[in-house]
């Protein structure tokens, strides 16, 4: 594999660094390019990853680029001033063009990535550029709003994400990191979180980087691979339902990662079947891809509730549609006694006490492994089946109507479907929140006032003969969704016609059994630059519970990574505490801290960066502070404090 850096030149005269990692006889054989189009630094942050990515594509014939974003790792410019954002856009078409004219270059280009990378493949895609044939889009969404990491479910969220990517933004280009004025004016760089806060509600803000509701835009063919512990995983059924594009979906049971390094997995080399798409369409060879069903899934099979589980059971199938055609959707209504059945119930109502500090057990982002439910079930109402005569497997997005109402706005409401073994532990299978105004966007039209329609998100799960089924329902899930500032009680309509779950079941297969399992190979030994080590983790999955004599509970997680390059080493930690007082929602807060040192031959460059949130019944008070030292000296900083008004709903 060849190396190169590159410097793509803008219309406006600003050059974005880009690393080409080329097969070694591109020079005289062209190839097709791979872009990868990111703000997350490609010369530190990402190299080590880069390299591994990159090196399996150039040994099968195809050329890496990757890309940082204007204003961020080594690029030029200004940082743009949001995510996804028409300067970004506009740019990845230069940059795609610039791309499809270099000698190395067959003209044909693709566009992929994971997370960041995924949502400008798709955002890029319906801009048509003439050099770009199909994507691959990994772990990414299609609705900026209601699945993105701001605002899940269209309800405020704030995670470690928010702190990590506005403290990235201001560090100097690696690896000289100068201290020049161009690169501390990045000190000066408004946070992006300031727009995604003053922007509550769906609208042209969201809907500039949203295929979603017009999938008519993608004609461009994408790959969706999208995982059952990942948050954006909604968007795979989505577009395969819905784009007039040609679309073919992998879905494994992972979290926010790539499938070849997945934790949980099992993991897979996913790339095999990456340059099997490639090869189809940026090099016209019929690979057989596109003739094999739309579907590969992975269905899930109970697993105890554990965060430490390093392969989930279960096994591969194909498929035609998602759900399949043969699904049998089975309503099962909740009974006043705490029953789920699929006949009609007892009527009656029952009542909820808003717990601000409940739900800490679901988790951070309706992904994940999480803890047994328990915790959070008893802070809800729930609703359970008999124990099943047979394993029930569903495959889909799950959907309840909840029949209810509440004595103060606003207040959000929550379902989580669980799987209760006979010892009493409870799985999290899905779930889903939404406020309680009307969302024109998603909601069946017309509803009752007191019918509130809720999409669970997209899952598969085979509950086993014995287990119940569960349906939890609560108006909190905190840390997760930023508490509502009232308190108030909502009341739940029971009986004939009243709250209950649409299940998609899959029947068992039938006399025939089911098909072969797809087999995938086993993931390639990594390959790492050389002279690069990299320690610790970063995801923030081991949180600290507590809870003081005056009820005020927290949460909290730390931490640290390092990366040993040959001109010095990166440290970087980050620590999150949420806090909330269920006697007093409103004062919700929460504090991050975010520092990074950088060891530099003769120099110590240390940023840091502080955000605080909290808030009143009316409005939000955000806080961010930046500084900038080198040697202990503070060269540059800067700090940010707005007010946003609550969104009533």
């Amino acid at each position: 594999m060849i190396v190169r850096e590159a410097g793509i030149p803008m219309p406006d005269g600003v050059p974005l660094a880009a690393t080409l990692y080329l097969p070694a006889a591109a020079d005289t054989e062209p190839v097709p390019a791979l872009l990868e189009y990111l703000p997350y630094r490609k010369d530190d942050a990402m190299l080590a990853r880069d390299h591994d990515l990159y090196s399996y594509l150039a040994e099968r014939g195809y050329a890496g680029a990757r890309v940082d974003i204007r204003g961020t790792g080594r690029s030029g410019g200004t940082l743009p001033e949001g995510e996804y954002t028409e300067t970004e856009q506009r740019d990845a078409e230069v940059v795609i063009a610039w791309l499809a004219s270099q000698p190395w270059c067959t003209g044909a280009v693709g566009m992929w990535g994971i997370s960041w990378g995924g949502f400008n493949a798709i955002q890029v895609a319906l801009r048509r550029p003439p050099a770009l044939r199909a994507i691959i889009a990994v772990d990414a969404s299609d609705d900026l709003f209601h699945d993105d990491v701001h605002y899940i479910d269209g309800l405020p969220h704030l995670d470690e994400y928010a702190l990590m990517i506005d403290h990235l933004n201001m560090l100097p280009p690696a690896p000289d990191f100068p201290l020049d004025e161009a690169a501390l004016a990045r000190v000066d760089a408004e946070p992006w979180l300031i727009s995604v806060l003053g922007q509550p509600r769906d609208g042209p803000f969201w809907r500039r980087g949203s295929l979603r509701p017009d999938y008519g835009r993608l004609t461009i063919p994408a790959f969706l691979i999208g995982g059952w512990y990942d948050g954006y995983r909604d968007s795979v059924p989505r577009m395969l339902a819905h784009a007039s594009a040609p679309v073919k979906v992998l879905i494994g049971p992972w979290n926010h990662t790539f499938p070849h390094d997945a934790v949980p997995g099992p993991a897979i080399e996913w790339r095999a079947d990456a340059v099997r798409w490639w090869d189809h369409w940026l090099k016209g060879t019929d690979t057989g891809i596109t003739a094999e069903p739309p579907v590969t899934v992975f269905v899930r099979h109970w697993h105890p509730p554990d965060t430490g589980l390093a392969e989930i059971p279960g096994r591969w199938r194909h498929e035609t549609a998602l759900p399949p055609e043969r699904t049998r959707w089975e309503r099962w209504f909740c009974g006043a006694s705490g029953s789920l059945a699929p006949g009609f119930p007892e009527q009656g109502t029952r009542q909820l006490r808003y717990v601000p500090s409940a739900g800490v057990a679901a988790g951070h982002w309706w992904g994940e492994l999480t803890v047994d439910q328990r915790g959070a079930d008893a802070w809800s109402l729930t609703f359970d089946s008999a124990p099943l005569a047979a394993d029930t497997e569903i495959l889909g997005s799950p959907w309840v109507d909840i029949h209810g109402r509440a004595d103060a706005a606003p207040l959000h409401w929550f379902a989580r479907l669980c799987d209760v073994a006979p010892d009493g532990t409870s799985t999290l299978v899905t779930g889903a929140g939404r406020g309680s105004a009307p969302d024109p966007l998603r909601d069946p039209v017309p509803t009752a006032d007191c019918v509130l329609p809720l999409e669970l998100h997209a899952t598969s799960w085979v509950f086993p003969a014995g287990h119940r089924i569960r349906l939890a329902i609560s108006n909190a899930l905190w840390p997760m969704i930023w508490p509502t500032p009232v308190q108030a009680t909502a009341e739940v309509d029971i009986g004939p016609g009243q709250t209950s779950i649409m299940l998609p079941v899959v029947p068992a297969a039938g006399p025939g059994g089911e098909p072969a399992e797809p087999q995938f190979p086993a993931p390639g030994p990594a390959c790492y630059p050389d002279q690069v080590r990299h320690w610790g983790d970063m995801v923030p999955v081991g949180w600290t519970a507590e809870r003081d004599a005056d009820g005020v509970a927290a949460v909290s997680w730390r931490g640290t990574t390092g990366t040993e390059f040959p001109w010095g080493r990166v440290v970087d930690e980050e620590y999150l505490r949420y806090e909330v007082d269920d006697a007093h929602p409103a004062g919700a807060r929460a504090r991050g801290e975010a520092r990074t040192e950088i060891h530099l031959p003769g120099r110590l460059l240390l940023a840091s960066s502080t955000l605080d949130l909290s808030g009143d019944e009316t409005a939000l008070r955000y806080r961010f502070r930046r500084e900038l030292r080198c040697n202990g000296e503070l060269i540059r900083a800067r700090e940010w404090i707005r007010r946003f008004p609550r969104d009533p709903w």
